[in-house]
């Protein structure tokens, strides 16, 4: 039974520069993902799933689909009081954008003050995990702690990779919090571990108004959430921390228990991706008792066509979207977005294909991202020659070849 003195805040104002082609002309929590979600659909899913229905969207760079796709898919019961409201920065102090993630919260107050919940969830938008945040909240409420953070176990090595929180001997209380340590101590229960942050927080409302307001003040901060606001509460006692690894997602298993992939860079996009694809993928999109929900446009079933000779349509160890049309070609372990054509002699590999991308005959794409409403000419090949790719395209470091939304390809 989830509390109704709670209001939810999803923080997605990110630029996602390291997905940049992909953020070109959208916000990160925008970019499409899985075939048929935004990134943004699995924090609105896991709350809503939990059943907190008072959801603000902050938003700040490129946020017109962003807002777009929010205001068409995430239409809830106004009759009942619930609702998930994009609101782009406002400039309600002045005219400058949000400094930080507690400058984005401490400009929009106002928001808070119309609810004025007893707690306030703070989320990121673009990570890809399931969650039941109604078991983090209940730890909260239980606690009476100021302000409960979210974090996941990761080996002791990796520590200077995240945010680090420290605990006191007993394992909940925290004692500090580090970005990126050099010479972090593990866990009291795992010595070789450590907890990084998730970048998920729940408030005590009062508690997070009375930090906003004395880090504003504050000529020295960068008016970060994570850098500042939660070392203040960690200072005064008041902060604690819930373990991911406690968290228990009705039809999860063992497998996929404690998933949550960070995919801020264009390699990290992929592989969440490929693991999709796999026979048996960590990530499960088919729980449905925890469903992903997104928006899902009126569309045919994917449909695949010709078996003459080598002229053949089908996909193999792959997902396949509503209106794709595989005619006489093959797509192998990628992902197919909706409105997707696959021309004869085609062949699709190791890829992720965004909406409505059009594949020409005979042509191949091998290790690719294609973003939205690109048309690949018959006969032109992708990924096989990466210098020549290059001079065209972004090449990852691991050389997967990502063209940009709407960008024209040559043979």
């Amino acid at each position: 039974m989830t509390s109704p003195s709670v209001l939810a805040v999803v923080l997605a104002g990110g630029e996602g520069k390291r997905l940049l082609p992909l953020t070109a002309d959208r916000a990160k929590p925008a970019v499409p993902f899985g075939g048929m979600y935004r990134l943004i659909d699995f924090v609105l899913s896991n709350l809503a799933n939990g059943g907190y229905l008072k959801i603000v969207v902050l938003t700040q760079y490129k946020n017109h689909s962003l807002d777009r796709h929010v205001s068409q898919t995430w239409r809830l019961s106004a009759m009942l009081g619930n609702y998930v409201t994009p609101v782009p920065a406002q400039q309600r102090l002045g005219p400058r954008w949000f400094a930080g993630s507690a400058d984005a919260l401490f400009q929009n107050l106002n928001l808070i003050y119309d609810e004025m919940p007893e707690h306030v969830i703070v989320f990121g938008a673009d990570h890809i995990y399931r969650m039941d945040p109604r078991q983090m909240v209940e730890q909260h409420e239980s606690s009476g702690a100021d302000v409960t953070v979210a974090a996941i176990r990761q080996p002791l090595a990796l520590a200077d990779q995240f945010g680090v929180i420290e605990t006191d001997p007993a394992g909940r209380k925290i004692a500090a919090f580090r970005e990126k340590p050099k010479d972090a101590t593990g866990l009291p229960d795992s010595p070789g571990e450590v907890y990084a942050s998730m970048g998920n927080y729940v408030f005590r409302t009062q508690a997070m108004i009375q930090a906003l307001r004395e880090d504003a003040l504050d000529p020295t901060s960068k008016h970060d959430l994570g850098g500042d606001i939660i070392p203040m509460l960690v200072k005064s006692g008041g902060a604690e921390v819930y373990d991911f690894a406690d968290n228990a997602v009705p039809g999860s298993t063992e497998r996929d228990r404690g998933y949550w992939r960070d995919v801020g860079t264009l390699d990290a996009y992929y592989e969440a991706h490929m693991d999709l694809i796999s026979a048996h993928p960590v990530f499960n999109l088919y729980n449905d008792r925890w469903p992903i929900f997104g928006g899902h446009l009126p569309l045919p079933p994917a449909k695949f066509v010709h078996n003459d000779g080598d002229r053949v349509g089908r996909a193999i160890d792959s997902l396949v979207s509503p209106g794709v049309i595989v005619s006489g070609a093959t797509a192998t372990r990628s992902i197919l977005s909706p409105r997707v054509v696959l021309h004869s002699h085609a062949l699709v590999e190791d890829s992720v294909i965004m909406d409505n991308v059009k594949v020409g005959r005979g042509a191949v794409v091998r290790r690719a991202i294609v973003d939205k409403n690109v048309v690949i000419p018959d006969g032109a090949r992708i990924g096989f020659d990466l210098d020549y790719d290059r001079t065209r395209f972004a090449v990852t470091r691991d050389g997967i070849v990502v063209i940009g939304k709407n960008e024209f390809v040559d043979r």
